[in-house]
């Protein structure tokens, strides 16, 4: 396959670009565009070790239109693609290479969120990346590292570097939705659950941007509001008799309605009702805001529509939620506030079987921006595996649904019909295939227990080619 890639920004060298690309209109293998790819030891990245890095201008982002004979779709707006990190990285080629690019005609606008080239942009990739997402509208994004003060040793980091998860959220101002991938034959530690369940997580404040501190004796806390104009706000918050801690948090107005307007635009698509769950009865004025917002929201612009497609929308209890959660058979989307989402999703993942089975999209307030990506992080462990050239078994259908779920969210925007039939068509391929029983050793332990041998599942390669063979029997006639 031939592919023309013009060049963003901070590239090193673009008279070297122009001659690759002249030779690959006559030779596509010569084509070498000087990509910094992401290697785990800074010591050995493709140019020549960490000391080297000077030499070049790091590349922030990359356009490139595949080039397809006409019985692969064509895909008509761009997508932004981020890349990642590690074990999760190596199958993002695979999937592009064997799932992807064989049959769409695709205009990537390509950003490396590699740890490494975070470092080298000072994070503005990162950044630069979430503001074109806003521009095109879809992002495909594969696992990152968030480094810890190991991984700045470890790097050679200029600095600890935050989640790019938390950066593009924030930008993109919107919440996130994980739902389960259904197989029939992984088994369920939440039998009950026979429906998906699609939780949504509301991406900003609280505690994850909450202040805090250590008192390390007698003494009185206040918090203090000192409004633009107007009389200032003291309230007391406690009188401490000795050592303590103490937390300030907060969330916005705009920030909660379009957590509202993202969990209503998401119920009203999938036709599942919506519950949101707080704990007003102690927080009153703090969660009863997301509340009294959430029903405004409502009632001003959905409950007509709910009520037309027979869903509606309920605010429960945080722990009448959970208990109702556990004995309901699915169905439905949970709006969660950001400790909440961060916390059930997991316990959700877990109940369906495996976080290796886990959807995760950013969709923005409006519903029209969205971020797709795996619920799961870089698998490490795989990864040094896969460096001292040892078979990995990596569980890469998160990975696959992200690119599923960001096409899906393309060919709706662009009404694609033929981009909405291949996406069925993939995610029913992974689907399918584990159910043939074909699958990777993660999922094959649920089913056979910790002993389970060779014989019962396939290594990170393969698992993907038996995807690929199962596409090409849904897509004969793309594949002629």
């Amino acid at each position: 396959m031939r592919r023309f890639f013009t060049l963003g920004f901070g590239t090193s060298d673009t008279s070297t670009i122009r001659m690759a690309l002249s030779s690959s209109i006559q030779n596509p293998s010569a084509f070498r565009l000087p990509l910094r790819r992401h290697h785990h030891l800074p010591h050995s990245n493709s140019f020549g070790g960490a000391a080297s890095f000077s030499r070049f201008k790091p590349l922030r982002c990359v356009s490139s239109l595949a080039v397809a004979p006409s019985s692969r779709i064509l895909v008509q707006n761009p997508i932004v693609e981020m890349d990642g990190d590690e074990m999760t990285r190596v199958i993002w080629k695979m999937i592009k290479d064997k799932l992807i690019y064989p049959y769409l005609e695709l205009d990537v606008k390509y950003f490396d969120l590699g740890l490494l080239n975070r470092d080298a942009t000072d994070d503005h990739v990162t950044v630069e990346s979430a503001e074109a997402t806003l521009k095109y509208n879809v992002a495909i994004k594969c696992a990152t590292i968030t480094p810890d003060e190991a991984r700045v040793k470890e790097f050679n980091l200029k600095s600890m570097w935050r989640s790019p998860n938390g950066t593009i959220r924030n930008i993109l101002n919107g919440t996130v939705f994980r739902e389960p991938i259904l197989c029939k034959n992984i088994p369920r530690i939440v039998p009950g659950w026979k429906k998906p369940i699609c939780i949504g997580r509301h991406a900003f404040g609280d505690q994850y941007r909450a202040t805090d501190a250590v008192i390390h004796g007698p003494g009185k806390l206040k918090m203090i509001f000192v409004p633009d104009d107007g009389e200032q706000l003291e309230l007391n918050v406690y009188d401490f008799k000795g050592p303590g801690v103490a937390l300030a948090m907060y969330n916005v107005d705009e920030s909660i309605r379009g957590f509202a307007e993202s969990s209503m635009a998401m119920a009203y698509q999938k036709q599942w009702p919506l519950y949101l769950s707080t704990k007003n009865t102690i927080l009153k004025k703090y969660d009863g805001r997301f509340k009294d917002i959430f029903q405004e929201v409502y009632e001003e612009k959905w409950k007509e529509k709910f009520e037309e497609s027979s869903i509606w929308y309920e605010h429960r209890l945080i722990d009448d939620m959970v208990a109702y959660a556990m004995k309901s058979e699915g169905g439905y989307v949970w709006a969660c506030k950001n400790y909440d989402g961060d916390v059930q999703s997991d316990m959700l993942a877990q109940g369906f079987g495996s976080l290796g089975l886990m959807t995760s999209v950013l969709l923005s307030s409006d519903g029209k921006t969205l971020e797709a990506e795996a619920a799961h992080g870089t698998v490490t462990r795989h990864y040094r595996l896969h460096q001292r050239g040892q078979e990995t078994s990596t569980n890469s259908i998160a990975s696959i649904f992200a690119w599923t779920r960001g096409l899906e969210h393309r060919a709706k925007l662009d009404s694609n019909e033929k981009l909405m039939e291949f996406v069925k068509n993939l995610e029913s391929a992974c689907i399918e295939t584990v159910e043939s029983g074909k699958m990777t050793k993660d999922l094959a332990l649920l089913i056979h227990g910790p002993k389970v041998s060779r014989e019962f599942y396939l290594n990170t390669e393969e698992f993907i080619d038996a995807v690929a063979q199962k596409l090409v029997e849904k897509n004969p006639a793309l594949c002629s």
